[in-house]
């Protein structure tokens, strides 16, 4: 049995009611709010057969730096292969599977090849631009929706998504005005969208208008601040925006009671944190006992072997607790990986292991060796993944350590002077 979506998709196995729960749960996916899961349950259990149903389950885990939670959708693509299903149906099954098999470039490459055929596929797009997020292609982001976007009229279901993916690739490709235009145009079909506030964070942050940054987010907070999977970066953004003002206990107390305050293990959130902390520290600001709490919580990911991304916020975290044990461990990890014929084993040889014995060199006090390792990582650094204003963390410990040489007096001033929370010597 085959069933027609609102975008002139059919769908192999679903029936009316469970389209119509099944777009309950696309539509919280793509504006990134939390409860997809329920009404995808309700469209599996009233349709057993319905092929995209059990995708989009899989496609809820797979856009993760977690390995743990990628691997959770292997049943979820077995159950999906075992139904009778189309070939653009099976591109889509082709493209979990890819990913699961570690292989990014042939996941986006059967994406692709969907949206040639349906370009209104939004799901597909939406999964595309998360990969190609988690491997820093933001210029492929932007010009995929730009293919596609013809074929989108303002009043299709999931128009208002098309757009904020849209808003965000132009901002990550320095065109802001446009991206914010993208993003307004979003918020002006729905205001509750969370994608298209964290945009509007991200055009605040690159325009340097933090005061609007902070603004708009408190002001709007009740749309991306509950029940969304997008809150504590959100948070984090306000806490840029403060520190970008010198406002250092605001920064530190949005820490406390956003960014950390559940002690979260998810991967996304400890990043979060990590990079909060650290430009805090940057900014002369002792992060006492918090590093050792947050270096407990990434100890757990020392293995996963999985994302650069998440290696160098690892260390981050022990270079702040001081915890050359684990800092030793996440090295030799990385030494391993190096030599693996995978995805992560490419970034690590790249970027990743460098850039992690750059941060210790930085939280040793060697400033000319994490100098050296920095300016020496390659014009591919966007390969780590995330966006502009996450990987400036290693920008901004550049600048410090040049700054450190330069002017050690001030310097020495301007960093933390308790122990708690600070690298002074790590043998």
């Amino acid at each position: 049995m085959n069933t027609i979506d609102p975008r002139g998709g059919r769908l192999s196995g679903a029936t009316p009611s469970a389209l119509a729960a099944y777009e309950r749960a696309l539509a919280a996916f793509l504006s990134w709010r939390s409860g997809a899961e329920a009404p995808l349950a309700q469209a599996i259990g009233e349709a057993p057969g319905f092929v995209m149903a059990h995708a989009l389950a899989a496609y809820l885990l797979i856009g993760s730096r977690d390995p743990q939670r990628v691997r959770a959708a292997a049943p979820r693509l077995a159950a999906a292969a075992a139904l009778r299903s189309d070939d653009h149906e099976r591109l889509h099954l082709a493209a979990i599977e890819r990913v699961l098999a570690d292989d990014y470039a042939g996941a986006v490459a059967a994406l692709d090849a969907a949206l040639r055929e349906r370009p209104r596929d939004v799901l597909a797009l939406a999964m595309a631009s998360a990969l190609d997020y988690l491997g820093g292609e933001s210029a492929r982001l932007r010009e995929r929706v730009e293919r596609v976007l013809p074929a989108w009229p303002s009043d299709l279901p999931g128009y208002r998504s098309v757009r904020v993916m849209h808003a965000s690739g132009l901002v990550e490709c320095g065109e802001v005005e446009r991206g914010e235009d993208a993003a307004l145009a979003a918020l002006a079909i729905d205001g509750t969208d969370a994608r298209a506030h964290h945009a509007m964070a991200h055009v605040f942050e690159t325009t340097d208008r933090c005061a609007d940054g902070v603004r708009w987010l408190n002001r709007h907070a009740q749309a991306w601040g509950s029940a969304t999977v997008v809150a504590t970066h959100c948070w984090w953004h306000l806490a840029l925006f403060h520190l970008a003002h010198g406002e250092h206990d605001a920064a530190l107390a949005l820490y406390d009671r956003r960014v950390r305050a559940g002690g979260s293990g998810e991967v996304a959130d400890l990043i979060d944190a990590s990079a909060l902390l650290w430009r805090l520290r940057l900014h002369g600001v002792d992060g006492a006992a918090r590093w050792g709490e947050l270096a407990t919580a990434w100890a757990a990911r020392v293995d996963d072997a999985y994302c650069s991304f998440s290696d160098l916020h690892a260390m981050i975290a022990f270079v702040g607790a001081r915890d050359d044990a684990n800092a030793q461990r996440l090295l030799q990890r990385l030494a391993r990986s190096q030599r693996q014929p995978t995805r992560h084993g490419e970034s690590t040889r790249l970027l990743g292991l460098a850039a992690c014995h750059a941060l210790l060199a930085f939280g040793r006090g060697d400033h000319a060796l994490a100098i050296t390792l920095l300016a020496s990582l390659p014009a591919r650094v966007h390969r780590l993944g995330g966006s502009h204003a996450q990987r400036d963390v290693l920008h901004l410990t550049l600048l410090h350590a040049v700054q450190a040489i330069r002017r050690p007096a001030r310097r020495a001033r301007a960093m933390p002077r308790k122990r708690e929370g600070v690298l002074h010597e790590m043998r």
